[in-house]
């Protein structure tokens, strides 16, 4: 299961832990592309992880245009704060056909109770998605379109690559211009741009929907891209 396996990125699950979370998932669905799994306004009862596929977390403004806040890959909760907070305040959508499982917050709640290390373990996926918003946040307020770009790129191969999603330094992106412009705060024609600029620089290739890192060094470089934010560090906690 991904978000086991993501957990074990964190610190080393006993097999009682394992056995536990495997017997906490309730259900499993499918979601259809374009599809919310969440609503703004909802109030869950049980918090949804993505087994298969990729999803976005949004905002709506008035005028209708988009804001994508944050991008879901296999091994992330997509909601696991709605336990914490009940009525949710933006939507999640699936970018791609998505398989998901549910943990209910009851479930949650005896854990939280019961099994401290497994709940710290839990929490650490809400304290990485602050972090990732705060990288977000100065991307889009202080980086060039090129450096944004190539950070966000940095971002998913690496957190791909830890639920062993990449292969040769190739990874899956099946996201459109679109959808990365809503991401970055870019039109469709400033994202067309930069990707083109990155391809010149010989930095990364991208066929289809298969995106492969031709230069890591120099990308992480262009985008001071550090690690850290992610808590990739086996370690106790």
């Amino acid at each position: 299961m991904p978000f086991i396996h993501k957990l074990e990125q964190y610190d080393r699950l006993s097999d009682t832990e394992r056995q536990l979370l495997e017997g906490a998932i309730v259900r499993q669905r499918a979601v259809p592309k374009g599809e919310d799994m969440i609503r703004e306004g909802d109030c869950p009862a049980e918090s949804t992880f993505l087994i298969k596929g990729f999803a976005a977390r949004y905002s709506l403004l008035r005028n209708g245009k988009r804001q994508i806040t944050a991008l879901h890959v296999p091994g992330d909760f997509v909601d696991l704060h709605s336990f914490l907070v009940k009525k949710t305040d933006h939507a999640v959508m699936a970018i791609t056909p998505c398989t998901v499982g549910t943990i209910a917050h009851e479930t949650l709640r005896g854990i939280s109770e019961n099994h401290p290390h497994l709940a710290r373990l839990l929490a650490v996926n809400i304290v990485v998605d602050g972090a990732i918003h705060r990288q977000w946040i100065v991307a889009m307020g202080r980086r060039s379109a090129r450096e944004h770009m190539a950070h966000l790129l940095c971002e998913l191969f690496v957190r791909l690559r830890a639920v062993g999603l990449v292969t040769d330094d190739s990874f899956d992106l099946p996201l459109t211009q679109a959808e990365l412009g809503d991401s970055l705060g870019l039109s469709t024609v400033h994202v067309n741009r930069v990707l083109q600029d990155l391809r010149k620089e010989g930095l990364i290739t991208w066929r289809g929907e298969a995106l492969a890192i031709e230069d890591w060094p120099r990308l992480q470089e262009i985008a001071e891209f550090d690690p850290t934010f992610l808590s990739l560090e086996v370690e106790p906690r």
